[in-house]
């Protein structure tokens, strides 16, 4: 394996330029798409390679219940350094497990805590609450009814047209299934911390798709782009009963440039952007970091098993 099994762990690095040059250049729903492919891959590739460094220190430990021959010298060789790497990835790898079984864990909770809250009020797909505190966010189904959660105090703060606006920006996250690329780029983030400026983009793209939808669906950008503005003004935030990173216009994001990007002309569609662009450049570097990183760490996995195989006494 050599030093390829470390590859995987530094490779997100690749992908810092596209994590900036994607929210300003590419339609957001490229660029959400593409932004959570390659940290979802990075981050399952470094994970992998993490969890094959930690076998080699396990099999150092004393009473551990792994075969005497994974210890042995040709299986240490195929890790550099592997006394210092292989024990300081058995700690590197359950943290990284914890953070990101919590993560999921509190995700489902919260969730449910939502559902429950509006066990209450009607069946229906829009759920007004009677609270004067102005936000409102998407409630992802999980299998039960998905629904808008708006509060009286941010009806009242809106204009109809601009109500519109905002059930069409919430709708819109809800239909593209939004809160699956959040959830996946924030474990990848926690799987590796290089992959994080890809987390924050995607937190944006995701609510600029949602803008973009919204424009499409009730046929004005200013009237989304003034939604934007005046929840953001009467908003305190993102409610605790939100699902993370699904406050929708209650956490709007970088609200200046979302206004901006509305009052100016429609992104154009493109599925990839052109190699002869700043954008496309990064955007090819960060595929082939992506494709490199998924590479090593399948030839790491097969190098392993063989030696490993070798080493177990019949």
């Amino acid at each position: 394996m050599g030093v390829f099994v470390f590859l995987p762990l530094v490779l997100p690095l690749t992908a810092w330029p596209i994590a900036r040059l994607a929210e300003q250049h590419l339609h957001p729903r490229t660029a959400t798409r593409l932004l959570t492919w390659v940290a979802a891959v990075m981050a399952v590739c470094s994970t992998l390679c993490l969890a094959l460094v930690m076998v080699v220190g396990t099999a150092q430990l004393p009473g551990n219940p792994l075969p005497d021959g994974w210890s042995d010298p040709e299986v240490r060789a195929a890790v550099p350094y592997d006394e210092v790497a292989g024990k300081a990835a058995i700690p590197a790898l359950f943290a990284v497990l914890a953070v990101c079984g919590r993560t999921w864990w509190r995700q489902a909770r919260v969730r449910r805590r939502a559902h429950r809250a509006l066990a209450g009020l009607r069946d229906t797909e829009v759920a007004v609450l009677p609270d004067g505190v102005p936000y409102a966010y998407a409630l992802p189904g999980g299998g039960r009814r998905d629904r808008v959660v708006v509060t009286t105090g941010l009806l009242a703060c809106l204009e109809p047209a601009e109500r519109r606006a905002l059930f069409a920006h919430e709708r819109a996250h809800l239909a593209a299934r939004h809160h699956r690329f959040l959830l996946a780029v924030r474990l990848a983030a926690q799987a590796n911390p290089f992959l994080r400026p890809l987390r924050t983009a995607v937190s944006y793209t995701t609510e600029r798709w949602a803008d973009e939808d919204a424009a499409r669906t009730v046929g004005s950008r200013r009237t989304v782009a003034r939604a934007i503005g005046k929840a953001a003004l009467v908003s305190p935030g993102a409610p605790a009963a939100a699902p993370a990173g699904l406050a929708g216009l209650a956490a709007a994001g970088p609200v200046p440039r979302r206004v901006a990007a509305l009052l100016g002309p429609a992104p154009a569609v493109r599925s990839w952007p052109s190699l002869f662009t700043a954008v496309g450049v990064a955007a090819w570097g960060a595929a082939t970091g992506a494709v490199v990183s998924a590479m090593s760490s399948a030839n790491s996995a097969v190098t392993m098993v063989l030696i490993l195989h070798a080493a177990t006494p019949l």
